[in-house]
């Protein structure tokens, strides 16, 4: 199976949103809502802001690839709602971090205004912190053995950090701005920056279940491809969309001279370079046959997504 390649030249019809999502959005927000403080909990300050950036919106694809990942080895995912919402609030206190003066100064993020514009630039800092601290106390807490807590541990918290992890990745990203990048720091940038915590995602659903280490080794190339065409296809959406498509500022990379795939490849050799790797995560999913459907279609939106 491949993914068909969208030319600038002859855009498809946009994919929409696969019809399960909606189902697996609504139980990854209710979970949401249980782990995470009420607002009037004290500080309630803080909780406010956590609730407000975590509640914004968002499509919820990170917990979604956990979820469906569990899935393929069983119907009960209920263990996997775990490190799903985990990860959802470390993506999430990323974002309002990126988003801050010092970083990419942001004012819009989900269609509305960012946390530090809607709580002040202090608060939104501690936001960002409680939200990872929090992701830790939720795997933690995942309904299943020892053994497979600290895997989960592990994989999301390396994905989450310097070496070829997120944090990793932004840095890279931020000191490349403005400077003549090469393909192999542009592969660098985008497979620790995002490519890692989606890999986590979907590592981490076949890990809480107890799959096989061959299976978890698969998914996990899977996971890597998927999250590195994923953010090839944000840099081309930041070209190609507008802020109201995309719920966030367009064009900042392009203003910010940031290191992206259109600007190094073009956008015509983007396009095919994100349908390759589709085609390669999905190749991953073949031994799993039809218990994989869900993934194949997520990883098809993933690329062929308008915004």
């Amino acid at each position: 199976m491949t993914v068909a390649n969208r030319s600038t030249s002859t855009p498809p019809t946009p994919v929409k949103l696969p019809a399960f999502f909606e189902e697996d959005r609504l139980t990854v927000d209710a979970h949401l809502e249980k782990l995470l403080p009420s607002e009037n909990t004290q500080p309630s300050s803080i909780h406010q802001a956590m609730r407000y950036s975590v509640f914004a919106g968002g499509k919820r694809i990170r917990p979604i690839l956990c979820l469906e990942t569990a899935r393929i080895f069983g119907d009960d995912v209920t263990a996997a709602l775990h490190p799903a919402c985990a990860i959802e609030c470390i993506h999430t206190y990323s974002l309002i971090h990126d988003d801050l003066p010092a970083l990419d100064n942001d004012d819009l993020r989900r269609g509305k205004p960012t946390s530090h514009k809607q709580f002040g630039e202090a608060t939104a800092i501690l936001a960002g912190d409680a939200l990872l601290t929090l992701a830790f106390e939720v795997v933690a807490s995942t309904p299943a053995d020892a053994e497979r807590r600290v895997a989960m541990l592990t994989e999301i918290a390396t994905a989450a950090g310097t070496v070829n992890g997120m944090v990793g990745g932004q840095v890279a990203d931020l000191e490349a701005e403005g400077k003549t990048v090469g393909k192999k720091m542009l592969e660098y940038i985008h497979r620790s920056k995002t490519a890692a915590l989606i890999r986590a995602s979907v590592t981490a659903g076949a890990l809480c279940v107890g799959a096989s280490k061959s299976d978890v080794a698969r998914l996990r190339r899977f996971g890597e491809n998927i999250g590195w065409a994923f953010q090839v296809t944000d840099d081309i959406l930041d070209v190609e969309e507008s802020s109201t498509a995309l719920g966030k500022t367009a064009g900042k990379d392009i203003a910010q001279q940031k290191a992206t795939y259109p600007a190094v490849y073009g956008l015509e050799r983007s396009h095919e370079i994100a349908n390759d790797l589709a085609t390669r995560a999905i190749a991953e999913l073949a031994p799993f046959e039809e218990k994989a459907s869900r993934l194949r279609d997520i990883a098809e939106y993933l690329v062929l997504r308008r915004a």
